[in-house]
């Protein structure tokens, strides 16, 4: 009796509250509505009424609300604001009542945006507050705008936060500054809980105080925080600075800026603490390897300065030969000078290809050596050189004092550019060798990095993702270096980044990255327009490199311009990176490839095939063999050598000549789903292929799916693929794609009816996009309800005036 008793309380509670408001409200719009000229409009509902004043008064009858009946309070959650909506939810949860019907309404009138057809949204509540914190931090919402949005008694940010999965930061850092104001220290702590995923997207130049700012969120939301997510976007003309400071960050690294204040999360016994010296040796590698790859890598960066003078050299004349001491001289000249000043000047050594003497590093030329004697003074040859750590070159003549905000910035290329080490006398090395690899994939430390150095070691992120931000060498060389010892990467995505020569430096950081104990990476994602690799080529080194690599998805849009006559000679890869020897095992299990124009090797395919034994899923979009023959081979492959293979696709193929090689697809036991889109596989000999392509899938009872989009499979074609499910097959197909094939409404309803004829139960799911659906609206509509009847079907409404081509082709 107990709890009637209460439900019958908190009901006369309820109807306490109503009569001592509603008098209020009615005589409050009992006067407008007397001098209204077109008479009164209708008053509310009592309940109405009674629930306006509750939802007003929220702050004192919170308690009692929550313990209201369920279908009193199912009245009432919708004239609640976002905020006490959001804190009732988990009282209305237990009452057996669901909020999301509400959200979405505030979704659809406040964002007044709609989700992408592809997003599956789960929970409405979360995706508008994480919507909300994002366009109340960016001011571009008016919380006073709106009632549902505006309580003076909480926080829009702080009462947020707590949704907040992932962030996007955008143009010139909007709200980095806002975040780490004092004001809001407990949105940014909640941030660090709650957000997974960071994203920067078109970004602009920013100013020190804005990127002191951000160093301060990443510091809390990486360092401090959940955050194991950051991708770039859309970055046309990167900042080195910023971009540097992005991924330094984002790889676990921390050195608090220029008279910033100490974090107060890291505690007194780390504050100014030296990394120990297993993290040094993880990053920066063994001390003698060190020194080796600094002098590498300060003569390639000379190299690429002196791209052009290489060029157009003769070439009879012999390569051009660098001395190491000479190198390290010149670099700390254009060091201490100016930080665009990172290579040595013209002069520092000829262009004429002459031998520079190495027993006399003081005489390689007037210009370097008169220089370099009042900056550095020679030792003399006979005495031996400690090894010393990294410190900036002296600040004497022409060097400049570093203060105020531009100190961040020069720190930030020093970062990338400044070699450390005494070299030694009499060790040469050719341009052409550091030009095309310096980055020996034995040694991950190619630059000497003081900034580093002098960093602290925090958590670092899992997956980085850059789309359509160009890398040049400068970026390329910071992001080689970082990957070569960040173990914690597990995905990788480089998209369009405009990588070219670079990838050699890349595949050496990976292979480095590799040989790491503890290393995690095992997804890479890598496209761009033009590679100097051939993509087959490209992927038989990744595949070396990185043995352990479960996913590898890798496009090129354009061929390689390796055979172009205008790339020096001594451009070419290293030999290391193109080896000829077999491909050793490894872990692949999803392998997608997008090929530019041009006859592949099948051959090479085969043999990253033939090493990929736990290979799951293949796809190969744009492939083009020199013959059937060709393709042939490479399904011979994968039928002897990746007995787990489960996926496999076709895109954009040419396979109209190779109908002998997709019936032998068909009759592989072990595939559980093919596609082929737009492969032109009914362009030669329909009649004759369709029915030994129906024979061949009712006899295969693995095959779960089949897509077949863009094949111009036409009426006859869809009527012959029913035979699938007749009742002498064996097949268990369940999911089939039929979009963009010419079919026509007569032709589906006909397909309806013979499945119905055959007692076919439901098969799983059809997809018919992009069909002539619309010559016949109404025998559509019978066709996909009786369609329903036996599997899920998608459908859309698609103006099939726009295939009159196709049309004419199946006439």
């Amino acid at each position: 009796m107990a709890a009637p008793e209460a439900w019958r309380a908190r009901s006369c509670w309820f109807c306490e509250v109503a009569a001592a408001t509603t008098m209020e409200a009615t005589s409050r719009e009992a006067a407008p509505a007397k001098s209204s000229a077109s008479g009164p409009s209708a008053p509310p509902a009592l309940f109405e009424l009674c629930g306006r004043a509750v939802s007003a008064h929220m702050g004192v009858l919170e308690s009692g609300v929550w313990a209201l009946p369920g279908p009193i309070l199912q009245s009432i959650l919708p004239l609640l604001n976002i905020y006490y909506l959001e804190r009732i939810e988990e009282t209305a949860l237990k009452k057996g009542l669901s909020t999301q019907a509400i959200w979405r309404r505030l979704w659809d009138e406040l964002m007044k945006t709609r989700p992408s057809s592809l997003e599956s949204v789960t929970c409405w509540r979360a995706k508008f507050m994480e919507a909300f914190f994002s366009h109340v931090l960016r001011g571009t919402i008016d919380v006073s705008s709106d009632k549902r949005l505006c309580d003076q008694r909480f926080s829009p940010l702080l009462h947020s936060s707590r949704h907040v999965r992932q962030l996007t930061i955008c143009n010139m850092l909007q709200g980095a500054t806002e975040l780490v104001a004092e004001p809001n220290r407990r949105v940014l702590e909640t941030l660090a809980s709650s957000l997974h995923t960071l994203k920067f997207r078109h970004l602009l130049f920013s100013d020190v105080a804005a990127q002191q700012s951000l160093r301060q969120l990443l510091h809390q939301l990486i360092h401090h925080g959940a955050v194991s997510q950051v991708s770039l976007y859309s970055w046309p003309v990167p900042e080195s600075a910023l971009f540097i400071l992005i991924l330094t960050m984002s790889a676990g690294f921390w050195q608090p800026g220029p008279g910033s204040l100490p974090c107060r999360l890291c505690g007194e016994a780390s504050r100014g603490r030296a990394p120990s010296r297993d993290e040094g040796s993880l990053l920066l590698g063994s001390r003698r390897p060190r020194r080796d790859a600094a002098e590498r890598c300060a003569a390639a960066l000379m190299a690429t300065r002196r791209k052009s003078e290489v060029k157009q050299m003769p070439r009879a004349v012999p390569t051009t030969r660098v001395t190491r001491r000479s190198t390290q001289e010149s670099l700390a000249i254009g060091g201490t000078d100016s930080k665009r000043e990172l290579y040595p000047p013209a002069t520092s050594y000829e262009a004429s290809g002459t031998k520079q003497p190495s027993s006399a590093p003081a005489a390689t030329s007037s210009a370097s050596s008169s220089t370099s004697s009042k900056r550095a003074p020679a030792s003399s040859a006979s005495q031996p050189k400690p090894l010393k750590r990294f410190k900036r070159a002296a600040g004497k003549k022409g060097a400049r004092t570093r203060q105020g905000s531009g100190a961040e910035s020069e720190d930030l290329y020093d970062f990338v550019f400044i070699v450390a080490g005494e070299k030694e006398d009499g060790e040469e090395m050719e341009i052409g060798e550091v030009a095309c690899g310096a980055l020996d994939g034995s040694d991950p430390s190619c630059l000497g990095l003081p900034a580093l150095e002098a960093s602290q070691r925090f958590r670092s992120i899992s997956t980085l993702e850059l789309f359509t931000v160009p890398l040049s060498t400068e970026a390329a060389l910071t992001l080689c270096h970082l990957l070569s010892s960040w173990v914690s990467l597990e995905s990788l995505t480089l998209s369009y980044n405009g990588l070219g020569s670079n990838i050699f430096r890349l595949l050496d950081s990976l292979r480095a990255l590799s040989g790491q104990a503890g290393c995690r990476l095992r997804a890479l994602h890598l496209s761009d327009l033009f590679s100097p690799l051939p993509i087959l080529e490209l992927t038989r080194a990744i595949v070396r490199a990185l043995p352990l690599l479960r996913v590898l998805s890798i496009r090129v849009d354009h061929p390689s311009q390796r055979d172009n006559p205008a790339v020096p000679e001594n451009a070419g890869p290293p030999s290391h990176i193109i080896g000829d020897e077999e491909i050793p095992e490894n872990c692949l299990e999803q392998l997608e490839m997008g090929f530019p124009r041009g006859a592949q090797p099948a051959p090479l395919l085969c043999s990253v095939l033939k090493a990929s034994g736990s290979l799951q899923q293949l796809s190969l979009d744009s492939a083009t063999f020199a013959s059937p023959q060709d393709f042939g081979l490479v399904l011979q492959t994968l039928k002897e050598y990746n007995l787990s293979l489960k996926r496999l696709s076709f895109h954009d193929m040419n396979l109209a000549d190779c109908q002998s090689e997709v019936l032998f697809l068909l009759q592989n036991l072990t595939l559980q789903e093919i596609t082929f889109s737009f492969c032109r596989l009914f362009e030669k000999r329909p009649t004759q292929f369709l029915p030994e392509m129906v024979a061949a899938m009712k006899g295969n009872s693995t095959l779960k799916g089949l897509r077949l989009p863009g094949n111009r499979l036409g009426n006859a074609g869809l009527l012959a693929l029913a035979d699938v499910f007749s009742e002498d097959s064996s097949s268990s197909l369940c999911q089939l794609d039929i979009s963009s094939n010419c079919i026509k409404p007569d032709g589906l309803l006909e397909f309806a009816k013979r499945l119905e004829r055959w007692g076919r139960g439901a098969f799983g799911h059809l997809r018919l996009f992009q069909n002539w659906l619309d010559q016949d609206a109404v025998t559509a509509r019978e066709a996909i309800r009786r369609l329903r009847a036996t599997c899920h079907v998608v459908s859309d409404s698609w103006d099939s005036s726009q295939a009159f081509a196709d049309y004419v082709s199946t006439m």
